[in-house]
């Protein structure tokens, strides 16, 4: 086979066309370790130890562990002192958010601080991005509430509620490290952006509705998150609305939401939304404080919350009983959501400051923070949005933030708990309502209707998967409809004909180009995707019915007889050239061995064009290319339609 390759290579020289050859050979060892090394080390991280010496190599290797010897050996004044604004800034917003968001897992308030204080001091150790800011997420808070409810009345059994929350971050916690360390981030890949578009959207409206407990005083709610239990509970309890918690619920409500508007308009002015919550909080106690003689029968408030700093929770994990199964299947939900809310928010800012963060080293830090945070009375966390955007507009350089933070929430947690016991549950209401109401994007989903209607539909169907079922059966819709979209474009990839633009060596769908013009006795079609045993027989019928439907064009227009079938594997785009038969297993090179003798039983000759390395190899090893004609490889289309034009003529 070899040899008539460097036969073809001869004749390309001699006639000046250019034709395909075979690629270097390589063992099956390297061609393993370079396949596993794309998947599992895209980023190389091995480069960095080559022709080091052995303490440098230490000092990279801890250093890579450890991304914060990275840079504190470099740390100035200047710095801290644009960390310390950026980290008293975040305190604002984490101290009143914490406490809300906790009580949206239908957890005590003080585990919402509690878990702004230890993760985001692990983070600091760990992390590679400059603008993450760490704590208790919306989101994740709301799937952790729900799941759990169900199956424990955090009520009537407080203490196993508690512990099962414990066990279920560290479970989301152990995910998370294990994805990094075994280098697996491309699971939540699976995730994609369309669907968490549609669950992120559902699951704002859930939360936003559930808030109307505490904005309209109800006292007795629904423990559901569908969104008929819930608007039934609402217009069922009319009876229970307080019109001094409506007023005062409302008027907090508008101002966080003008406070938002603002600072959206006018980024300069973040730190008018950063401190809006904490000031809402402020004011609101002092109402409630000041009229307490007249408001204490109608208006709920938070109570009594414990000072000190976090207890040890290691004693409370539980791992085994009757409720493991479900601490693993919320450890698995959560974990993956904020896995990658936390990993997307990172990139976010790192793109925008042109560095870069590793995916798998972050996922590594979040585990591990969840880990070490459920040991000490926290429960899940990760890379907020919000608390990340104030953070980068208040000129965070460093993560150092977070350790500012986290001295700030100690101190709370230390001195100033007694302040929060005349907090109304309204204004925690309001700041979740308005923390939520950025994850409705109906402009993107607006983008995805122009663009791409299955990627709506997607988005769609986990949106009224999380309304009208619940979180975790609309977080499994997003996935299915995901990982059925990716089964549709593998196993029914698209074929175009091709045409040659006029004046130029360039060949572009039919369809696409107006300007393309057909070649007389050729018929060009791109395959654009790998060839595998998912797709191949598709491919082949797929490909015999256009050369069906062009003989009858030939036959209706009488063109010119039908002569040759190129199979164009190569894509080309404005931006250059990419592959698009990347890959062939033996499924495809039995597809492509059946159409090339269909194609010889009716005199038409087939040939390929610029087929990868990894393609031509396995052609050339399954011994097919013996049964094509001499002249049956080249590197583009009008190489080929020259040549081969050129011997009929001939």
């Amino acid at each position: 086979m070899a040899d008539s390759i460097s036969k073809r290579v001869n004749v390309s020289s001699k006639d000046d066309v250019v034709l395909v050859c075979l690629p270097p050979e390589r063992s099956s060892f390297q061609k393993l370790r370079q396949r596993l090394s794309e998947i599992f080390f895209p980023d190389d991280p091995l480069h960095m130890f080559k022709n080091q010496t052995l303490s440098r190599k230490w000092v990279l290797g801890l250093q890579y562990i450890f991304p914060i010897l990275q840079w504190l050996p470099s740390y100035t004044f200047q710095l801290f002192r644009s960390d310390l604004i950026a980290g008293l800034t975040i305190a604002s917003l984490a101290i009143p958010q914490g406490i809300s968001y906790a009580k949206l897992a239908h957890l005590p308030p003080i585990i919402g601080l509690y878990s702004s204080f230890v993760p985001p001091l692990i983070y600091w150790v760990l992390g590679s991005s400059k603008h993450l800011g760490v704590g208790p997420v919306s989101i994740a808070s709301l799937v952790m509430g729900t799941m759990l409810s169900e199956e424990v009345n955090p009520i009537t059994q407080p203490d196993l509620y508690l512990s099962l929350a414990f066990t279920s971050s560290f479970f989301a916690g152990l995910l998370q490290a294990s994805l990094g360390f075994l280098r697996l981030g491309f699971i939540i890949d699976f995730l994609s952006k369309a669907t968490l578009i549609g669950f992120m959207a559902g699951a704002a409206i859930i939360v936003t509705l559930q808030q109307l407990k505490g904005l309209l005083g109800i006292v007795h709610f629904t423990n559901k998150m569908q969104i008929v239990p819930v608007m039934s509970s609402v217009f069922h309890q009319t009876k229970e609305w307080s019109w001094e918690t409506i007023l005062m619920g409302l008027s907090f409500l508008a101002f966080l939401l003008i406070t938002r508007k603002i600072s959206m308009k006018k980024p300069k002015l973040f730190w008018i939304s950063a401190a809006a919550p904490l000031t809402s909080v402020f004011l609101s106690t002092l109402l409630v404080f000041i009229f307490k003689s007249h408001l204490k029968d109608v208006i709920s408030i938070i109570g009594t919350l414990p000072r000190g700093i976090n207890p040890p929770s290691a004693n409370k994990l539980v791992f085994h009983g009757s409720h493991l199964a479900l601490t693993i299947k919320i450890g698995i939900v959560t974990g993956i959501l904020s896995l990658t809310e936390g990993v997307a928010v990172g990139r976010t800012f790192a793109s925008i400051e042109n560095y870069q963060i590793d995916g798998n080293k972050e996922m590594m830090a979040i585990g591990l923070m969840n880990m070490a945070g459920s040991c000490c009375s926290c429960y899940v966390t990760t890379g907020s949005f919000s608390r990340s955007a104030v953070n980068y507009n208040a000129g965070a350089k460093t993560a150092s933030s977070n350790v500012v933070m986290s001295a700030a929430v100690v101190i709370t947690l230390l001195f100033l708990m007694p302040l929060f016991y005349y907090t109304p549950n309204f204004v925690l209401a309001a700041i979740i309502m308005t923390a939520v109401i950025g994850l409705v994007d109906y402009t993107a989903a607006i983008k995805l209707w122009k663009i791409d209607k299955l990627d709506f539909l997607s988005c769609l169907c986990s949106f009224f998967g999380v309304l009208f079922f619940s979180v975790q059966s609309g977080l499994a819709i997003a996935v299915g409809v995901s990982i059925l979209k990716i089964l549709l474009q593998v196993t029914r990839p698209n074929t175009n004909v091709l045409g040659n633009i006029p004046g130029t060596q360039l060949y572009r769908s039919l369809t696409h180009y107006k300007d393309a013009l057909r070649v007389r006795s050729f018929l060009v079609l791109a395959i654009e995707s790998p060839m595998y045993f998912a797709n191949s027989f598709y491919l082949q019928e797929r490909i015999l019915r256009c050369v069906r439907e062009e003989e009858e064009r030939i036959q209706a227009d009488k063109d010119a007889t039908l002569k040759c079938v190129i199979l164009d594997m190569t894509e080309l785009s404005n931006r250059g050239e990419f592959s698009a038969v990347t890959a062939i297993d033996n499924s495809g090179i039995d597809a492509i061995s059946e159409l090339n003798k269909s194609l010889q039983k009716k005199s038409l000759q087939m040939v390929l064009v610029n087929p990868v390395s990894e393609v031509m190899e396995k052609l050339s090893n399954s011994k097919l290319l013996d049964l094509f004609s001499l002249n049956s490889l080249y590197l583009s289309v009008s190489h080929a339609i020259d040549d081969i034009s050129s011997g009929w003529k001939a």
